[in-house]
């Protein structure tokens, strides 16, 4: 059995380590340059996945929360919890690489369009759940705050997303599934979903990772007050 999950631990780093390659190669190798913008549209291939990636990760945030309100169970709080510090960790590339993009193409580093505004609420909510598991120093207390914050704040999930659909924005109309005239060049598409496994499995392993350092701080923790409660 430990032998299996070994081998399993080793296929899942290699799948990892091999899609980085690919997608590396494929951004800045196969893809073909935009007309328009030239090299500085190969930002696209980060800058997307990775905002794909953080909504991934506060939708595990709303869900684990929900079921923790439901069952009361560490586990979906611990997971509510490693998938926020993500979500922040890659909403915050999310607002590095725009920028990095807007500049050559439209100028200026930032302006208050709904896209980017509701962008930077999102990543503000999430912070403000991390301070506030930080700031409450009542276990039972913290987490249920914690859990109705993950829940409430998913609302600007989809506003995030529908915003450029909803209102007129800096951003171009959506690539992919933003109907008559949308879309992108195939090798474009397929280099895009390189990237975006590439980013789905970091944020596996980086998931995994977490929640190991969660759950053996969580059993250091019920081991001291154990001795504590002894003594």
């Amino acid at each position: 059995m430990q032998k299996r999950f070994h081998f399993s631990f080793f296929i899942f780093h290699f799948s990892l380590l091999c899609f980085m390659l690919l997608a590396l190669w494929a951004i800045f190798l196969w893809a073909p340059i935009e007309k328009t913008m030239g090299d500085v549209q190969r930002i696209f291939y980060f800058h997307v996945p990775s905002a794909w990636v953080s909504f991934l990760s506060f939708l595990v945030v709303f869900i684990s929360s929900l079921l923790y309100l439901i069952t009361r169970k560490n586990i979906f709080d611990h997971t509510a919890q490693a998938s926020a510090e993500l979500g922040v960790l890659f909403s915050s590339f999310v607002l590095i690489t725009g920028p990095l993009w807007a500049k050559p193409v439209w100028g200026i580093w930032w302006t208050w369009d709904a896209r980017l505004t509701s962008t930077l609420v999102l990543w503000l909510i999430y912070i403000s759940y991390l301070m506030l598991r930080s700031f409450i120093p009542q276990e039972q207390k913290k987490k249920t705050l914690s859990a109705v914050l993950g829940i409430v704040g998913f609302i600007d999930v989809p506003i995030v997303y529908l915003s450029i659909r909803w209102w007129r924005t800096q951003h171009p109309a959506p690539v992919i599934g933003g109907g008559e005239g949308s879309g992108i060049d195939p090798v474009m598409f397929k280099t895009l979903m390189i990237s975006f496994a590439a980013f789905l499995l970091f944020y596996f392993l980086l998931m995994k990772l977490r929640l190991g350092i969660l759950k053996a701080a969580n059993e250091l923790k019920e081991i001291r007050e154990l001795f504590t409660f002894k003594s």
